[in-house]
């Protein structure tokens, strides 16, 4: 079984949603995975169902599936990126903000809703953090159980939550939800896990949910382009097949926007020949 690809919109904003939509389903990508944002879509202007149901016929007519992921830099301050998270002041606005994702995914029909910690505030007591992002996590999990959609944590470089065990421990902490599972980035393996990704996919085998890929490079928390890094991309990609995963496997090149007209097609083609090299071993 062949895996299916994405690519992240985070990695295409200088191209019209549409226009993005067209170059991914032309290239032979299977989804995308849609940050929510000012220059695509907006969470916060007005007529969100009727914009959601236009770019649900969109995906449809094209083929796509679709996941929706809530990374925008300056999507709720203009000045702090990634500010507010779930850890500090102003977490109700970043809780309003992930309300409003998981009301997109359901109307577009996108399963999964990718969030993360966001890092600690300067100063904060990381045990008042930890509490503060179950609870955050909690009443997401309420609304997102009731729209249907799942939740992918992602453990990001630099954040409360960084590595698997940071998710691990919240899933504990929550009971193990059903509804909270796992956003696995293989560029941060490789980054900041101390086993290799290959182990890192086994060990998420029962929670995964959602996978970003690029490559990367041991501690620093850079976003390259496949073979530029130290990401063995033939062995991941080998890996999420030995578990039979079945979601999107979604290029992600956020500092590659002006080049996306030849690193969208060059991205899927390193992934298809990745495929057949697994499979001609």
């Amino acid at each position: 079984m062949s895996l299916r690809f994405g690519y992240v919109t985070n990695g295409l904003t200088n191209h019209r949603l549409d226009d993005a939509l067209g170059l991914l389903a032309d290239c032979g990508y299977d989804g995308v995975a849609l940050t929510l944002d000012h220059m695509h879509f907006d969470p916060f202007a007005p007529e969100l169902a009727r914009r959601a149901a236009r770019l649900r016929r969109r995906l449809a007519e094209l083929g796509l599936g679709c996941v929706v992921e809530t990374g925008a830099r300056f999507a709720l301050d203009p000045r702090r990126k990634h500010y507010p998270t779930l850890l500090g002041d102003g977490h109700e606005r970043r809780l309003d903000f992930l309300r409003r994702a998981v009301d997109v995914a359901a109307e577009v029909e996108a399963p999964v809703v990718s969030i993360w910690s966001g890092a600690l505030p300067p100063g904060a007591d990381p045990d008042v953090a930890w509490e503060r992002l179950a609870e955050g996590c909690h009443a997401i999990l309420a609304h997102a159980e009731e729209r249907g959609v799942v939740l992918g944590f992602e453990p990001e470089p630099g954040m409360l939550v960084e590595r698997l065990a940071g998710y691990e421990r919240l899933a504990e902490e929550l009971g193990h939800p059903r509804g909270l599972r796992l956003t696995l980035d293989l560029g941060h393996c490789v980054c900041v896990e101390p086993e290799p990704t290959e182990v890192c996919i086994a060990r998420s085998a029962a929670r995964l949910a959602h996978v970003h890929v690029a490559d990367m490079r041991p501690g620093v928390h850079e976003h390259l382009m496949f073979g530029e890094g130290e990401l063995d991309l033939e062995t991941a990609l080998a890996a999420l097949q030995a578990i039979d995963y079945r979601g999107l496997v979604a290029v992600e090149l956020s500092r590659h926007s002006h080049a996306a007209h030849t690193t969208v097609p060059a991205a899927i083609g390193a992934l298809r020949v990745s495929e057949r090299e697994r499979v001609r071993k």
